[in-house]
């Protein structure tokens, strides 16, 4: 047994990582691109690793970060069955088709072409069951609580070497979210390790801050911007932002609907909130509870969605000329691209604008440089001043901090053999280790 990193092993994205079980046998774990810093020292998206010993792929969830490589992945001639969990087969096409529309083509035939060829290779199974994929390989998929789809992979290997891939674990605290499941044994566990070094505020305190913005936005009518990922991070805070309008609402004695916009500045985003409303049984037990007396927790009543370039073009300048107070959430998530740099742009030399970060920044991204407190930014090139409060809200994170992720391992029913840390950077990763190592652990970054 061989495990070979070609992504995420010194640093946070890129994940992709190939299990050897034999000189001619080998599985591979996610195909992600890289981000930030990690894209610099990797600059070519291009697959520059063997592929003709894999057998198959085990993709966790859908990412860009953990799936945004898998159309070079096939231009380079796999053809082998992708498992993953039945949320991540839905989602997936949709990831696709945006990545296909960036970084390869805008041609609908072509897209369509892909996205059948990759829909013939996709192999969903239903989490919990122990499945034999070949050469009495066998996989077990639980929920790993990080967005909707999102898969913990046991691999068992023809020698009974038992390979658990944690992927990205969650909180445990979404609500529209299953909690993760811990796995009974590992004799090799790869561990996520992104928040290695920090610990999340509570729910009720990530609630207080984000209320506590909100409640600025309305009072100064300026425009908060919320750059988040299309999938997950946006679902999460319309579910939580439903809780927070209503409470705003029973406090005043009215309705908010003329009082301040929100606007999701996203047609991906949107697309993924609709298969999240088609995916419930898959939503977590809160969200599930909540569905008796609320039937559609990601509306409410001044939610507006923003579809093609126009209406984004007329939307910045509504908002530019308009004082009506506004929260915009747009993707990407660390400012990269995408339409959320129009609205910075625009707005963060704007004393009332305030921007809300609720993920993971990568380094060398705007979004690093803009929550770390930087007075400017470079934005397509260009110097823009900021003059807007920065807010960074942890709680929201989609991964385990250090506690969730040492009791991962903690309640384990056998202490794994070997810890290899993954997905983290250097600090977050020497950090955990020490820790786990205190626990009597053997860990390898």
């Amino acid at each position: 047994m061989k495990l070979v990193h070609h992504g995420a092993h010194e640093g946070v994205t890129g994940s992709c990582h190939q299990l050897f079980y034999g000189d001619k046998n080998s599985l591979l774990v996610d195909c992600g691109i890289f981000q930030g810093d990690d894209a610099k020292k990797h600059p070519s998206p291009e697959i520059e690793f063997p592929i003709d010993t894999l057998h198959a792929m085990l993709l966790t969830h859908v990412h860009i970060d953990h799936a945004g490589r898998i159309p070079y992945l096939l231009s380079a001639g796999f053809d082998k069955p992708i498992y993953c969990s039945h949320p991540t087969a839905r989602l997936l096409p949709l990831v696709m088709e945006d990545a296909l529309k960036i970084g390869f083509t805008r041609s609908r035939r072509l897209i369509e072409k892909f996205l059948h060829h990759i829909g013939k290779l996709l192999r969903p199974i239903d989490y919990h069951v122990w499945q034999t994929i070949q050469d009495g390989v066998r996989i077990r998929l639980s929920p790993a609580g990080h967005v909707l789809g999102s898969t913990i992979f046991e691999v068992e290997l023809p020698d009974k070497k038992r390979v658990v891939f944690s992927g990205d674990i969650g909180t445990g605290h979404d609500p529209l979210l299953k909690k993760p499941m811990f796995p009974d044994q590992a004799d090799l566990l790869v561990l996520e390790s992104t928040y290695g070094d920090k610990l999340h505020p509570s729910d009720a305190d990530r609630t207080k801050i984000l209320k506590r913005v909100l409640q600025r936005t309305l009072d100064d009518k300026g425009v908060t911007i919320i750059p988040a990922f299309s999938l997950g991070r946006t679902q999460a805070l319309l579910y939580e932002m439903n809780h927070i309008f209503e409470d705003l609402q029973a406090s005043a004695g009215r309705s908010l609907l003329k009082r301040v916009d929100v606007i999701v500045d996203s047609p991906l985003a949107s697309r993924f909130t609709q298969l999240y409303k088609e995916m419930k049984p898959y939503w977590g037990q809160e969200a599930q509870h909540l569905m008796q007396t609320d039937d559609q927790p990601l509306v409410f009543e001044n939610l507006t969605t923003v579809g093609d370039h126009r209406e984004h073009r007329d939307t910045l300048n509504y908002l530019d000329k308009s004082n009506l107070p506004a929260i915009v959430i747009a993707g990407s998530g660390m400012c990269t691209g995408g339409r959320v740099v129009n609205y910075l742009k625009r707005f963060l030399d704007r004393s009332t604008t305030d921007i809300v970060f609720v993920g993971y920044q990568a380094g060398g991204t705007p979004g690093n440089h803009l929550s770390r407190g930087s007075k400017w930014v470079r934005l397509d090139g260009r110097r823009y001043e900021v003059a807007a409060d920065m807010h960074r809200i942890s709680g929201y994170s989609a991964h385990a901090d250090q506690a969730d992720l040492i009791e991962f391992v903690s309640q384990m029913k056998q202490p794994p053999g070997e810890i290899r840390l993954v997905h983290g950077d250097y600090q977050p990763k020497r950090t955990l280790a020490e820790k786990l190592t205190q626990f009597g652990h053997s860990v390898s970054l």
